[in-house]
């Protein structure tokens, strides 16, 4: 690295750009509220603690769904296999129908919708909530979760979509 090859953090384009440097999985993360179920693509998943059980994900201030998901009692965090790539792209949509006649679901234990065949599933009740910047970090508490799918994981680099090469 060169000192000529730094920008500064303000440069939004090229700091996105450096964010999507990092490989990440992909997870769609569903709830249910008195309006139904609702359920938005997220790439920021991470494990935070295992005693107690928790995990972390963020989501834009300008999400539609960020007031039912905060309101939500419990939800669920549904981590997508590589031959989930559809179900991903209608959940990161801002229009359109998610919940699709080929969108199978399960319900789970504590009242969030799970999808089917997603390599891992954790439903959870909120634990905590931070505001950061353009984004709320919503903390979770794991209660019960299952790793019933089979596959590669999906992943998002650089701005797609791709595959493990081993």
């Amino acid at each position: 690295m060169s000192k000529d090859t730094f920008h500064d953090a303000g440069e939004a384009r090229a700091l996105r750009d450096a964010f999507g440097r990092f490989a990440t999985g992909i997870a769609v993360i569903t709830a249910r509220d008195s309006e139904g179920p609702m359920g938005l693509t997220v790439n920021s998943f991470a494990s935070v603690s295992l005693a107690p059980p928790l995990l972390l994900f963020s989501v834009a201030r300008t999400c539609r769904s960020l007031d039912r998901l905060a309101a939500a009692a419990s939800f669920a965090v549904n981590v997508l296999g590589r031959d989930q790539e559809a179900v991903s792209s209608r959940f990161s949509g801002r229009g359109g129908e998610k919940w699709t006649a080929d969108t199978r679901i399960l319900e789970g234990s504590h009242g969030a919708p799970l999808i089917e065949g997603a390599l891992a599933a954790f439903e959870c009740r909120p634990f905590a909530r931070h505001e950061a910047g353009d984004h709320v970090v919503f903390i979770g508490e794991v209660l019960r979760f299952e790793t019933t799918g089979h596959g590669d994981p999906l992943l998002y680099y650089r701005g797609a979509y791709r595959a493990l090469a081993i």
